[in-house]
């Protein structure tokens, strides 16, 4: 099945589409009860006052939005300003049909134009195929950092 996709920026609107895709990513990353973001959060901190993530689309006229690259500003202390790619989803029946790779590259484009120091992104070690796709691209896969986290539970915890 052919499908024509636009990739454009995500609009308000568009949050229960997006928001239904990353409740499929977290299923897919064998994490399913894990979001507790809402659409009511994402408008806030999407479309609020002080907006903290943008996010790219691909969009058809037969099925609506098919797919996500959400990314936000960071910041490096030896690099400076740099984008971070927090995630591109593309729903499961129109994976491996280059749809990531049109996100991917529009929000090069959005590092490009910002005049962004870095991009930079994580990918789970499972995931053969966006391993895959970053290395057929050049990009540096470093194994040599650790990610650290503390949750909303043990943040409130910690003395």
């Amino acid at each position: 099945m052919s499908l024509t996709v636009t990739i454009r920026k995500g609009t308000e609107a568009d949050l229960p589409q997006v928001h239904a895709l990353i409740v499929e990513l977290a299923v897919y990353e064998k994490a399913p009860d894990e979001v507790t973001n809402t659409i009511e959060d994402m408008r806030r901190d999407g479309f609020g006052d002080k907006s903290i993530f943008e996010f790219y689309v691909a969009d058809s006229a037969e099925e609506g939005i098919v797919a996500i690259a959400l990314y936000y500003t960071a910041y490096s202390t030896w690099k400076g300003k740099m984008l971070f790619l927090e995630d591109i989803v593309v729903t499961e029946r129109h994976r491996r049909r280059g749809i990531g790779r049109l996100l991917f590259r529009a929000v090069v484009e959005a590092a490009k134009e910002g005049n962004y120091q870095r991009m930079k992104w994580q990918v789970l070690e499972w995931n053969g195929p966006a391993i895959n796709f970053y290395r057929s691209i050049g990009a540096n896969l470093d194994e040599e950092w650790t990610n650290c986290n503390l949750s909303k539970a043990q943040l409130q915890a910690f003395e």
